[in-house]
């Protein structure tokens, strides 16, 4: 079964570079020729968000990473980095911290069960919850609870990237935007949370200043 289903994967990526030739003869030599995105997206690893498809766009266009529940952790080398590199090299103009409802990162961060070591990474979204929990403790239904910490999740990981040194620089120089978005897997809707980016900048600048 595993062998047939790896088979069918070479199959369609065989179909997909016809289908990409008939219709654009030049396609990967263009895709050869560099990369110049507009856009990080940093979104959750969750098998049914795809990045591009959910936007419409095409490889090229959107740079990519993804990790459980769609964190942004000043001490992660590997978000740092993309960030980093995105920003300083790739010269994006949007950062989109993307999160989803139905996800299985938050729902997990508030069980009480040991989860071995997704415990420190689940616990920076216990983190979330204790700056919001006034207003989550008021909401009863534990669907809709979870959806709001959902989209605070993402808010609190936009702060997170506007407190780093290089989207503040970035800022000042060519005025580069976060923006904060969730992905409706119910209804395929993508959602702008309209993040204050202005506003949480002048917020954080007192503390988190950085020249």
């Amino acid at each position: 079964m595993a062998s047939h289903f790896l088979d069918k994967i070479f199959e369609n990526n065989k179909n997909w570079i016809e289908d990409k030739l008939s219709l654009q003869p030049n396609y990967f030599n263009d895709l050869g020729k560099g990369q110049k995105p507009e856009f990080l997206y940093i979104g959750c690893s969750d098998s049914r968000v795809t990045a591009e498809e959910l936007m419409g766009l095409n490889p090229g266009e959107v740079f990519v990473h993804r990790n459980i529940a769609n964190m942004v952790i000043n001490i992660d080398l590997n978000t740092m980095s993309v960030v980093e590199y995105a920003v300083e090299h790739l010269k994006v103009n949007h950062l989109v911290v993307c999160g989803h409802y139905a996800c299985g990162g938050v729902m997990a961060a508030m069980q009480s069960a040991d989860l071995g070591i997704l415990n420190p990474w689940l616990r920076c979204i216990r983190d979330v919850y204790r700056l919001h929990k006034d207003e989550l403790n008021d909401i009863e239904n534990e669907e809709k609870k979870y959806a709001r910490l959902v989209e605070l999740n993402v808010q609190e990981q936009c702060v997170n990237l506007i407190k780093t040194a290089v989207v503040q620089k970035a800022y000042r120089q060519r005025e580069l935007t976060v923006h904060g978005w969730v992905f409706d897997v119910h209804s395929g809707k993508l959602i702008d949370l309209k993040i204050d980016f202005e506003g949480i900048l002048k917020e954080i600048m007192e503390i988190y200043h950085l020249d």
